[in-house]
């Protein structure tokens, strides 16, 4: 069982980093898209390139680790699918699943060529993996039913401030 827990935390560890950098490439993708050619297609050819090794090498291969290890440890501890913490870890996951194949989705459009998302809504995107993160961690650390609703009052401030550092940044940095 432990083995299975440390496959299952590396894995997710490795999926939260391919997540988290994927869609930085996204913001730089899209930012790659105000400059002229031949920089334009130079930056865009690169970071297509960059997407797809990271998302096929490392994010979609990461996710289905996490998810096998996950059920495995559901499979030998039955028990835990009977925990409220557990049911709303799992919708939390869930949630984090709709989030990677949006990304993916997001991958496919921009080596169509269509940018539907500023860089802008691209970050506040990013942070919503941030969110689904700590939401599963301490729910799975906490477990207790008074100590997770304060956590959920805590993401939501946290989320709160995430969007608002977002918002200051890009002030400053079209201050610049």
């Amino acid at each position: 069982m432990l083995y299975i827990k440390s496959l299952h935390i590396i894995f997710v560890v490795c999926w939260m980093a391919a997540l988290f950098y994927i869609v930085r490439l996204f913001i730089y993708h899209t930012e790659a898209q105000q400059k002229p050619q031949p920089d334009r297609s130079i930056l865009s050819g690169q970071f297509e390139i960059m997407e797809r090794r990271l998302w096929y090498v490392i994010g979609v291969p990461s996710m289905v680790i996490t998810f096998i290890a996950g059920g495995a440890m559901l499979y030998i501890l039955p028990g835990y699918l009977n925990a409220g913490w557990m049911h709303l870890k799992l919708l939390f996951v869930t949630g984090l699943l709709v989030y990677h194949f949006v990304c993916q989705y997001k991958m496919k459009q921009m080596a169509a060529g269509i940018y539907k998302w500023t860089s802008t809504q691209l970050r506040l995107w990013n942070e919503l993996a941030t969110i689904l993160l700590f939401a599963i961690v301490f729910l799975v650390v906490v477990r207790s039913a008074i100590n997770w609703i304060f956590g959920v009052i805590g993401i939501i401030l946290f989320s709160l401030i995430i969007m608002s550092a977002v918002k200051i940044y890009k002030y400053f940095r079209e201050k610049k």
